[in-house]
């Protein structure tokens, strides 16, 4: 299992070194509220090995460990996975100094942070003739070595280890040297911790160092040439730093005289040292092993919990007669260090390990009783349950227990574990084994390498009962909806950075027919998508008629399902800062051509999704304040449909559930009348205008949980959303391990529970690096599976090389030049949803994409196909899809292995080749 290691910031944050002796400020402590995922060296923190099993003895709860000869006699085995947050607080120190053996104008300014993490100081000056507050670039004489540009305003350094460090404390800090009677007026900077994309500011703002007198009349500035008061919380942490494009910097409001002459700059600098405190949360990842057996002497079964957790853990727990679980007190005897809690539960003090890594203890419960139940609470007075409910063991009956073997005919075969699940249509643990049944009854399950396998064979004899008096279809139906709901539970229980445990298994995708019951999360399975615009289509006022002449063609060319562009007025010209969301007269068209091109599309058999903009909404009237938070039209909400902790926009609502999109009024999720009204617009625009589905944009705004909720109101065929974030990188390269980004798309999917699919922004930046370096190795994970979404969770992963922001005349994110179709030749071979972006259809590239879409559907590729790849190497990628077709992208050589299956080539391009088996 992987841990983080904290020691090294534990200790007093005390400074020794001479080189801070100055005294230091008082700390005032701010939250950074990180959530960085735990690595796990390419294994699962969730342990699927038997726990270490301890010896009964029928006369006494205090036990030594079993024998490992006694391991046969486990009739269950679960092992949960803990996860809960530890706080570590640190420092961010700022020191400038005169450089020592230096003249007097030699000065050097040093920060540092003593908090892990891959910290960068984003830093610009400003100039004495400066008017504002903007940031410029420093002289390249002034900057760190290993300093990388940000376009024209600032610069990125890299915190390194620094030499005074001490044993058990690690200090990164950055120096930065400059010439007191240079042009630069002062020096700003914020930190960035590269590991989370997480930003901390002072106060809500730049740190800034003033240089000259006239840099002080900034409120914001630090430093022993100004007095300081205290002020709570002085840092702030920011999920995303909104910077303005080509040139454009972080404003400060300042007051400036409309014709004041620039003031002499008095240069007398004053040396300093401050520190403030911060804290980080790290996510902790343990286990708790439970095992039953039972006891040879009285019959009762033996539950016996063991967890690596150290310190005091207290097991708050009781046990139940019947699936309501209903909590009851069971009979003593009970375990030492045992009190009753409220004459409703029973407290345990698990017992230390003697090699005092975590601790165990062992509970007895009569046979009358189903199920223990409990929850953890550790000696910091945190508590631990399973995903929000009580943690629960199934208990073996009577009837349960496996039929014993007669002598002489025991064998390996034979040590087998309790398969067990408290709610199959719920949360769903690791899994060791399964009762040994008659072939008429149950399928044995082995395989505990994939979670999603285990789920898929689980529900398989579950529903072997009941499919005999259904139908096969009926059946099938039944089964693969269990499979998409447990597969999204799965998801939100294990969620390490390499879950071997949460990747779809699609290896029994022959067995089973395709799915037969549409689900929003994923369609028919067999869809192509279309982005039906780009940046550019509302400029002639009648888009909608425009694509209603190409409705034909794009269905000759494979596609299912076509997204259009948000079709409600708005203050910008392409539909993304929406006001009257009733109001469909949009610059692509009004209303009426929007149903008639609906219709047109439902007749040559396209399904249709509405690009629907559910984060944020622009309000038409200012409140009492001046500020823009009253809406018309319909939906005539006031400031309470607003998030209260955006202050541009003063909302009274409640905390946001996600990021803030600060150019428009964040809509409050959490408020009922909001839900309400959205639900009900949804509703309306797919029986009033006719669409399929939705594509939602900036999902990261609100939580993936009232999603759900809309689309289990708007029950719509398909639906995508768009959760954009930033890939990992480390000095201006992108790292090879993409775990953190597409686990984060992953929770936002799983917290839809898998109702909607989302776009594979992982598997974008990836083959970006891949083409445009000549890296396809890139193009394998660690254990040799894709990397990105697809790689994971495949049914749910819409596959896209280029949109409406990343290229277009925006171009944000442009797919390297010329490579354009290997991208495609990746995406329209591969599991998952591929999209296909506008501009490229109607391009030279479109008889390639046409033979590459034909080639998907002549095959049956579907978002759950299978995948191996055959070769990931500097120069040439390779994989064979569903064992039909193979594919290769660079310029390095491949060729399918030979053998009894005949290759033939089905499409080819400048550095692709596609093949189908004959």
């Amino acid at each position: 299992m992987s841990t983080v290691r904290l020691e090294h910031v534990l200790h007093p944050c005390r400074r020794e070194n001479p080189r801070f002796s100055l005294v230091s400020k008082k700390s005032r402590i701010s939250r950074l509220n990180y959530s960085r995922k735990l690595f796990s060296n390419g294994r699962s923190f969730c342990s699927f090995k038997h726990p270490r099993a301890h010896t009964v003895k029928a006369t006494s709860i205090d036990t030594a460990p079993l024998k490992s000869s006694e391991v046969e006699n486990v009739l269950i085995s679960k092992t949960f996975p803990l996860k809960w947050t530890q706080t570590v607080v640190g420092k961010i120190s700022v020191r400038l100094d005169k450089k020592e053996d230096e003249d007097d104008d030699k000065w050097q300014l040093t920060v540092g942070c003593n908090l892990p993490g891959k910290w960068v100081l984003h830093w610009g000056v400003t100039y004495i003739d400066d008017i504002g507050s903007e940031w410029d670039q420093p002289p390249p004489e002034m900057r760190p070595p290993g300093s990388i540009p940000i376009k024209d305003y600032a610069i990125e350094t890299p915190l390194k280890k620094s030499s005074s460090s001490l044993e058990g404390q690690t200090l990164h800090e950055v120096q930065i040297n400059f010439n007191r009677n240079s042009s630069i007026s002062a020096i700003n900077f914020v930190f960035k911790d590269e590991e989370t994309g997480a930003w901390c500011q002072h106060r809500g703002r730049d740190f800034r160092v003033p240089l000259t007198d006239s840099a002080l009349e900034d409120a914001n500035t630090i430093g022993a040439t100004k007095s300081f008061s205290a002020w709570p919380g002085a840092f702030e942490q920011m999920s995303t730093m909104l910077l303005k494009e080509e040139g454009a910097r972080p404003k400060v409001q300042e007051k400036i005289g409309d014709a004041e002459e620039p003031k002499k700059q008095n240069r007398h600098l004053e040396a300093f040292y401050e520190d403030y405190s911060i804290s980080k949360e790290f996510p902790v990842e343990n286990v708790m092993t439970v095992s039953v057996k039972k006891c040879p002497e009285n019959d009762k079964n033996l539950v016996h919990l063991e967890t690596d957790l150290h310190g005091d853990v207290v097991v708050h727990w009781g046990v139940c007669r019947d699936s309501d679980k209903i909590w009851e007190i069971p009979e003593a005897p009970h375990p030492p260090k045992t009190t009753v809690f409220k004459k409703k539960a029973l407290r345990t003090v698990l017992q230390l390990k003697e090699d005092g890594c975590g601790s165990w203890g062992l509970f007895p419960v009569d046979n009358e009783h189903v199920g223990l139940l409990f929850v953890l609470k550790l000696n910091n007075n945190t508590w631990l349950n399973y995903m929000g409910s009580d943690f629960y063991v199934p208990l073996p009956s009577e009837s349960s227990l496996p039929t014993q073997t007669p002598p002489g005919q025991t064998g390996d075969a034979e040590k087998q574990d309790v398969l067990s699940d408290s709610n199959i249509g719920g949360s769903v643990t690791s899994l060791e084994g399964s009762y040994k049944k008659t072939a008429e009854e149950n399928q044995v399950v082995t395989d505990t390498d994939v979670i999603i396998k285990e789920i898929r064979n689980l529900v398989t004899d579950i529903s072997s009962e009941k499919s005999r008096q259904m139908k096969s279809k009926e059946a099938q139906e039944s089964i693969l909806q269990e499979i998409e709901k447990l597969a999204a539970e799965a998801y939100g229980i294990f969620r390490s950075i390499t879950p071997t445990y949460v990747e779809e298994d699609v290896s029994d995708a022959e067995t089973l027919e395709p799915p037969l019951k549409i689900s929003s999360g994923t369609g028919s399975g067999y869809e192509v998508l279309c982005q039906g615009f780009n940046w550019e289509s509302h400029k002639s006022g009648r888009w909608y008629m425009e694509l209603l002449e190409k409705a034909t063609e794009l269905s000759s060319l494979g596609f299912t399902i076509i997204w259009l562009p948000p079709p409600t007025d708005s203050v910008s010209p392409e539909g993304y800062m929406p006001t009257d969301l009733y109001n469909l007269d949009s610059r692509y068209g009004s209303m009426e051509e929007l149903k008639i091109l609906v219709k047109r599309f439902h007749e040559v058999g396209i399904k249709v999704l509405g690009d629907v903009v559910l984060n944020h909404r622009c309000a038409q009237h200012k409140n009492q304040n001046g500020v823009w938070n009253i809406f018309g039209g319909r939906l005539n909400w006031d400031d309470r449909a607003v998030v209260a902790d955006d202050p541009h926009f003063q909302g009274r609502g409640n905390k946001s559930s996600g990021d803030s999109f600060h150019a428009a009024p964040n809509i409050d999720h959490s408020q009922d009348f909001v839900r309400k009204d959205l639900k009900e617009w949804l509703c309306w625009l797919r029986k009033e205008i006719g669409y399929d589905g939705w594509r939602l944009d900036f999902v990261r705004g609100f939580w993936g949980g009232y999603v759900k909720d809309y689309l289990d109101a708007s029950e719509p065929y398909f639906s995508v959303g768009e959760y954009w974030d930033s890939l990992s990188y480390t000095y201006g390269e992108m790292d090879h391990n993409q775990d953190a980004h597409r686990q984060r798309i992953v929770d936002w999917i799983n917290a839809t529970n898998g109702t909607s699919g989302a776009f594979d922004v992982t598997t974008k930046g990836i083959l970006h690096a891949a083409l445009d370096r000549c890296e396809y190795w890139r193009l394998s994970d660690q254990k040799g599976k894709p990397p990105g979404v697809v790689g994971w969770w495949p049914s749910r992963a819409v596959t896209f090389i280029e949109n409406h922001d990343t290229g277009s005349t925006q171009g944000h994110w442009r797919f390297p030049g010329g490579k354009e179709m290997q991208g495609y030749a990746y995406i329209l071979t591969h599991p998952g949803t591929p999209a296909v972006f506008y501009d490229h259809i109607f391009s030279h590239y479109r008889s390639e994409i046409s033979a590459l879409v034909s080639l998907r559907h002549r095959n049956k590729i579907n978002c759950r196909s299978t995948i191996e790849i055959t070769k990931a190497e500097r120069d040439v990628y390779a994989a064979i899809v569903d064992e039909k077709v193979a594919m290769k992208i660079g310029p390095g050589h491949y060729e399918p292995p030979s053998g009894s299956h005949k290759w033939n080539l089905a499409v080819e391009g400048r550095d692709y080749r596609v093949w189908e088996r004959s």
